[in-house]
């Protein structure tokens, strides 16, 4: 079992990554403090994973919400559902919440945790690969507004992340290469030589080769605990995990949460931001195409929707969480490997890479 650590002094907290970890050796029970247990999942997770959750907490006064899946329901809505089932059975400060599957989930569970009598321990156990390589881990919590994707939320660290690759079994290709969007996102921002790797194994992790997707989840989780480590609410360097995003959150929003998937969207965000960075000489067209190439390999969008122009995408840009004094802050790639946060890209530059 590889064990990382998110080095945030008395809020660290460490990462599980193994096979079988929802089994009999699975550390999640020695992370809860009380006996009162209350489980967020979906009603797909929920067949596969739940029961086995509840065999590993045998003794534990557990409860559980069920949510319908997908990325519309990361709403207000389910979040008050959430805050009337913890009041309703009487849930108190000690209560442990446990986010049981994917992204949606452990965004949704970890702001009902962090408002819930203004905090409750909570535990990732993440169930895709998008939510174990990232969204698990760092303490980003949020749900979507009709007007923009996690704009209400708060930074709140979990307890622990229990990784089992083994849930990747039960995962749908697509979901599997929309997480994909993210391994690549950590290649292009700062890691070349993993970017390297992921083009020398990419059969291997296509064809869902255990050992080689356990090495890549693993370089993943450290690369953001060593960001969090250092910026924990994205004062700073974090913002360069957001590569792809501003462009790949409009499109969220603009075409309704859930039609396209998150990592899908950040695909596109990333050869977006790519060509934006070609246009302004910024980065290499070798490194333009190997990024586009990688991504197409993965089955992944790298044109935006036919419907969507610039007017379309800069009304949300124009609303994004990084946007300081009026400006949009783009995360742009100036090699594979290095990126940069900008905020002196015109309007009329990013028209002519929109149009």
């Amino acid at each position: 079992m590889a064990t990382l650590v998110v080095d945030l002094d008395d809020r660290s907290y460490p990462i599980y990554i193994d096979s079988g970890l929802l089994s009999d050796n699975s550390p999640l029970a020695s992370h809860i403090k009380s006996t009162r247990v209350c489980i967020i999942t979906n009603d797909v997770v929920a067949p596969l994973y739940l029961d086995k959750v509840k065999e590993l907490l045998d003794g534990f006064n557990i409860d559980e919400v069920i949510l319908p899946d997908g990325e519309a329901e990361k709403s207000l809505t389910n979040f008050e559902k959430i805050m009337s089932h913890m009041l309703s059975k009487a849930h108190g400060r000690d209560t442990t919440v446990i986010a049981l599957g994917g992204g949606v989930i452990g965004d949704i569970t970890g702001f009902a945790a962090a408002c819930y009598q203004r905090g409750v321990p909570f535990i990732q156990v993440p169930t895709t690969l998008l939510s174990q390589v990232d969204s698990s881990v760092g303490g980003k919590t949020a749900v979507n507004h009709p007007l923009g994707k996690n704009m209400i939320g708060a930074f709140y660290q979990p307890q622990a992340v229990i990784i089992d690759t083994d849930s990747l079994l039960t995962l749908p290709v697509r979901e599997f290469n929309a997480g994909m969007a993210e391994v690549i996102k950590y290649g292009i921002l700062g890691d070349g030589q993993f970017f390297d790797w992921l083009e020398q194994h990419k059969e291997a992790i296509k064809a869902g080769d255990k050992a080689i997707l356990a090495t890549m989840i693993e370089r993943c989780c450290q690369c953001k605990a060593d960001i969090v480590a250092c910026d924990e609410t994205e004062a700073g360097v974090r913002a360069l995990l957001n590569l792809g995003h501003t462009f790949g959150h409009a499109i969220e929003a603009e075409m309704g949460y859930g039609n396209w998937l998150h990592g899908e969207a950040v695909a596109t965000g990333m050869v977006l931001a790519s060509s934006l960075a070609e246009t302004l000489d910024l980065l290499s067209t070798s490194d333009c195409r190997r990024i586009e190439t990688l991504i197409k390999y993965f089955d992944l969008p790298i044109e935006a929707p036919d419907s969507m122009g610039f007017e379309e995408f800069i009304k949300h840009m124009r609303l994004d969480k990084k946007n300081l004094a009026g400006k949009v802050r783009l995360i742009v790639p100036t090699a594979i490997g290095q990126s940069e946060i900008r905020d002196d890209i015109s309007e009329d530059v990013l028209k002519q890479i929109l149009s």
